[in-house]
């Protein structure tokens, strides 16, 4: 298959189920997205809407009862869901790397932040010499903002500081020089100022490694301050997507505008008071016939609960799946006639 110049992954009707002794629960249903080479996509969306495991898909790491049961991931004109267990090795690391929620977790307790370095690039590249490594992974350090990196690479997990920690993970994501970065909420754990500097962080590393970045995150700030484009998912399905000043400023989907809503804003003239989007998430085992967010949607019409919209382009690469598109387009038609 010839490599695609434009695009460095496709997503093409992704489906993801977990087949639990319950049901069966759809957990991405049908998604579809393409990244550029050196561009940031956001996912944004609440707790539960698939943003994590379409990420987990990407890189192969999903969990059993979890399966792909539909749709192709291709990077770089490959199939990534056809790798055999050994070249999905080699994808993770050499290809794409991921930094994770909570560094705490993923970093090993017992060895060193240097040995978890070092380990990480030999594994990845035979051609390493121990020595050579650590001095990699020491300019690594460096290059994360750790200081004195020749000391700190000595010390292990716990002697480090959260912000430091994440830091120490971004390290090892970008050790291997990957062409795709999958961040999944990395800032959460932090306290705001620390979130500052790591977004600053990886904005630079992105511009220094012309890497691609998948951004997974629920806060709406930093999507503006990191991304170039954003998918809104919403239990499975991508409800819109776009560039973010057209999403952030000319939303189209009642969820996304929902969301926008319930966000404090800091260039507000007036202090107006937060609307949270009312009702609960949808039962995924049992989901709705029609529109997944017609229960909740002030503007659910009876086609909302009878079919499923579909996503259309209401820009230039601005796409919204809602019925309310297409009223609006009758409503045009019934007023030029």
């Amino acid at each position: 298959m010839e490599k695609d110049n434009k695009n460095l992954l496709e997503i093409k009707d992704l489906k993801v189920s977990f087949f639990t002794p319950a049901g069966e629960v759809k957990a991405v249903n049908g998604i579809s997205y393409s990244l550029g080479y050196n561009e940031v996509m956001g996912i944004v969306g609440e707790s539960g809407s698939g943003k994590s495991v379409e990420a987990y898909s990407v890189i192969g790491l999903l969990q059993s009862p979890g399966k792909v049961v539909g749709g192709s991931i291709t990077f770089e004109g490959e199939n990534v869901l056809d790798f055999t267990e050994e070249q999905m090795r080699q994808f993770r690391g050499n290809k794409v790397s991921m930094i994770f929620q909570n560094p705490m977790t993923c970093l090993n307790p017992v060895y060193t932040i240097g040995n978890q370095l070092i380990e990480a690039l030999m594994c990845h590249d035979k051609g390493y010499t121990r020595e050579a490594a650590r001095k990699r992974a020491i300019e690594m350090l460096e290059l994360v903002g750790i200081n004195n990196a020749e000391k700190r690479i000595d010390q292990y997990p716990h002697e480090f500081s959260g912000g430091m920690r994440q830091r120490a993970m971004i390290a090892m994501a970008l050790i291997c020089e990957p062409k795709l970065l999958i961040a999944d909420e990395p800032t959460t754990a932090l306290d705001v100022t620390i979130q500052a500097q790591i977004l600053e962080l990886m904005k630079d590393l992105q511009h220094k490694a012309n890497t691609s970045i998948i951004f997974i995150t629920h806060n709406l700030g930093v999507v503006a301050e990191i991304c170039d484009r954003v998918s809104v998912m919403y239990a499975g399905h991508i409800v819109e997507q776009g560039d973010v000043n057209d999403v952030f400023y000319d939303p189209q989907h009642p969820y996304t505008r929902g969301l926008l809503s319930s966000t404090p804003r800091m260039d507000e003239v007036t202090r107006e008071r937060l609307v949270p989007i009312e009702g609960t998430p949808i039962d995924l085992l049992n989901p709705p016939t029609g529109c997944n967010f017609g229960p909740r949607c002030k503007h659910c019409m009876k086609i909302c609960l009878r079919e499923k919209p579909p996503l259309v382009e209401v820009g230039e690469r601005h796409y919204s799946a809602c019925w309310l598109h297409f009223k609006k387009e009758d409503e045009q038609e019934e007023a030029e006639t």
